[in-house]
């Protein structure tokens, strides 16, 4: 299977109607904190009231994260708070007081307010129509907020295939235990790493068609993903893999399976994707 091939099967369990007047995803080759500002500013939906900004604080050892230098402004912008959930993997964010001092050490605390959403606990949010799932444990602190701003980097995934939009509004906003549960298909018990990959895969879209589903069905989220630093590892991997790919740009938009979908379509269209198979 080629790992950067999006499922038809993650984009079917997506109302169709959203994507029969078609989805726009925007881009800028300036990756810089004027570009941020740029896709933002284009994709026209205003992040108010209380901001929650999602993104991957990053495994200790792991260099690929998204720069805090780079997406300092946009968040201070629309006074966001930096939200996170608690890894199922082990690791150095696996509790709440490790999570903090990776943030703390990855230059995150400096720039905003960080949130590990699952410190004290989770939610669980219905699951409609889902094939493996009938529930989505969240972080308890989801519901603080009333609008997320979606930060992805985009780069490779050992299961997933791909990490961007979709991987951080599912695994990414998922308590510890939810995070457990989408990996086991809906089953939280045993080899939760063994699961059937395209069962994995439905599980995640399940997840983060609740997440959009419980923001006024996505009215109150954006998505903007960062193309740098191009590794087939996630960040995630305490030690990734080098970068295999030069820089592309920064897509956005208000549809994250449009976005995911541009972003295989640039790797694909790169000189260096061979490595990403």
């Amino acid at each position: 299977m080629k790992r950067f091939v999006l499922p038809v099967l993650m984009i079917l369990l997506w109302t169709r109607a959203a994507y029969a007047a078609g989805s726009t995803v925007y881009m800028t080759q300036d990756i810089s904190p004027a570009g941020m500002m740029a896709i933002y500013e284009k994709l026209g939906r205003k992040a108010a009231g209380k901001v929650a900004v999602k993104l991957s604080t990053g495994e200790a050892g792991n260099t690929h994260y998204l720069s805090p230098a780079l997406i300092k402004d946009l968040v201070q912008s629309v006074n966001g708070t930096i939200v996170e959930c608690n890894t199922a993997y082990g690791g150095s964010r696996a509790g709440t007081a490790m999570h903090m001092q990776v943030a703390e050490d990855h230059g995150f605390t400096k720039i905003a307010r960080v949130d590990i959403m699952d410190a004290e606990g989770e939610t669980a949010m219905s699951v409609m129509n889902g094939k493996h799932l009938r529930q989505n444990y969240v972080g308890s602190h989801f519901t603080d907020y009333d609008f997320f701003l979606v930060l992805s980097h985009f780069k490779g995934h050992a299961m997933a295939g791909l990490g961007g939009a979709i991987k951080n509004i599912s695994i990414g906003i998922a308590s510890a235990h939810g995070k457990r549960v989408i990996h086991g298909a809906g089953n939280d018990k045993g080899n939760i790493w063994s699961t059937e990959q395209d069962s994995f895969l439905q599980s995640m879209a399940e997840a983060a068609k609740s997440v959009s589903d419980s923001l006024d069905n996505g009215k109150k989220m954006l998505y903007i993903s960062v193309m740098n630093h191009l590794s087939v590892d996630c960040d995630c991997d305490s030690n990734p893999a080098e970068p295999d790919m030069h820089n592309i740009g920064i897509p956005g938009s208000l549809d994250p399976v449009a976005l995911d979908q541009a972003c295989v379509d640039l790797v694909y269209k790169a000189r260096e994707w061979k490595p990403f198979l």
